[in-house]
């Protein structure tokens, strides 16, 4: 008979479920503002980047997947300085640098200079946002886990709607200089969101490891392993959802790029290309908020309720381009409103998916992981669709190619093993740091055993 654990111990597994967590859920409402919300409202100065530089849409939908990209593949730098430090620094700094490069990228003078400074400056800072920030609220909470993330998440539904006809304005008023200077200063606000972390008490298993020998290379390798999780990488439940994500990702951006031009060039004024994503961030609030309270009643596993809602934002994506053919406003404004809703019910789920499938324990280091595998897809989602239509004139292909790759996305997950099963698998235990380390050791071990010019 199996033996219960005492309260005490079974509240401290789970989390605390509220408390100082719900302070951090503000804080993550205001950061995730400022980073995705801020991401998905650059679509208002595409059109006045393609005038002032006079360049194809393709060169310039590098400009926001570079940010994209940079953001996801610092993560796990982010992760790694969390592990290895403090939480609280690493956010800080973040916001500093995404505030510096949206401040630089006003004096820009050529394409180059927007690739560095809101894609790779700005991109690092989000990085070191982002991760670090949706961790510390998954560690502080367990059974309302995904209704804390879909609350925290929602502010970037809110600020897409606020954003958009703000930063029209902005633009209209000061020009895009002077609204991206603007924007400079508004991202600051992240560096405050993280001085509400709390300092966490770190476990000693890193420091047994250097105490074998500080200055050997296999003692660094798996000091660096630990921070990063890199044993994860052999664990082909974790690769098979990683690549699902990432095949989500490639088409997940599209329609915030590229859907104010697609529906300026479909015959609609500036205003009303700005209100149909204006109006998709609205009931992306409501997506996200109905798909964290849904969830936590466990009527159904996440995977399952994540590919349901995958699939329908893929299709609807799919969707946006045969209203606007049709000349048809309000048509094109339900299509939006029903991706709006999909693609925040899926977003939260995302994350919350993650620690099922390695532990609660890894997933500050297999979220950087995550942000890093599919920061190639990010990178390129929206070339890829300012390719295709500079191709063909139009954005059609654009977004039936970018549902496409949400629909390849969920049937990637469905080969995720015990998928088809009504009930979720056994969550991965804590492992100590000689078996996170295993699968690693062999390969330290024989780079340690050549000879020093071959290593070299």
């Amino acid at each position: 008979m199996t033996k219960l654990k005492p309260k005490a111990e079974r509240d401290e597994a789970e989390g605390p479920d509220g408390g100082w967590g719900w302070v951090l859920v503000g804080a993550l409402f205001i950061s995730t503002s400022l980073v995705f919300g801020l991401m998905r409202s650059l679509g208002i100065f595409f059109v006045e980047f393609v005038q002032y530089f006079e360049e194809s849409a393709q060169a310039i939908s590098w400009i926001s997947s570079t940010g994209l990209a940079a953001q996801q593949f610092f993560s796990p730098l982010g992760a790694a300085l969390c592990n290895a430090y403090d939480a609280r620094l690493v956010v800080m700094t973040g916001g500093c640098l995404a505030g510096l490069g949206l401040i630089l990228a006003s004096q820009a003078t050529c394409l180059v200079h927007l690739y560095l400074t809101m894609g790779v400056i700005s991109g690092l800072g989000w990085g070191l946002v982002f991760t670090p920030m949706v961790a510390t609220v998954m560690a502080n909470f367990t059974r309302r886990r995904t209704l804390a993330l879909g609350i925290g998440f929602s502010s970037i539904g809110l600020s897409s709607f606020a954003f958009n006809p703000l930063f029209q304005l902005l633009v209209e008023k000061y020009a895009w200089r002077g609204a991206l200077l603007i924007l400079g200063g508004l991202s600051l606000n992240i560096v405050p969101c993280g001085a509400l972390i709390r300092p966490q008490r770190r476990p000693k298993a890193p420091e047994k490891v250097e105490t074998e020998n500080k200055s050997s290379r296999a003692s660094l390798l798996h000091r660096i392993s630990s921070h990063l999780e890199l044993s994860l990488l052999f664990e082909r439940p974790y690769i098979t959802y990683t690549l699902a994500i990432t095949l989500l990702n490639v088409g997940y951006f599209v329609p915030y790029f590229h859907l104010v031009a697609h529906s300026r060039q479909a015959g609609f004024s500036e205003y009303q290309a700005a209100f149909v994503m204006s109006a998709a961030g609205a009931t992306d609030i409501l997506g996200r908020i109905v798909s964290g309270w849904f969830s936590d009643l466990a009527h159904f596993r996440l995977l399952h309720l994540l590919s349901v809602w995958t699939t329908l934002a893929g299709v609807f994506i799919m969707l946006l381009p045969v209203s606007s053919l049709s000349s048809s406003y309000s048509a094109l404004m339900a299509i939006s409103l029903l991706y709006g809703f999909c693609s925040g019910a899926l977003t939260s789920l995302v994350f919350a998916v993650v620690p099922m499938i390695v532990g609660v324990e890894r997933v500050m280091g297999a979220l950087g992981l995550l942000q890093l595998i599919e920061s190639g897809a990010g990178l390129l989602g929206a070339p890829l669709s300012g390719f295709l239509k500079d191709v063909t004139g139009n954005y059609v292909a654009s977004f039936l190619v970018a549902g496409s790759f949400l629909v390849l996305g969920t049937l990637t997950m469905a080969t995720l093993p015990r998928y088809f099963s009504c009930k979720d698998p056994p969550a991965p235990q804590r492992r100590s740091l000689d078996d996170r380390d295993k699968s690693l050791r062999p390969e330290m071990e024989q780079m340690n055993s050549l000879p020093s010019d071959v290593r070299s």
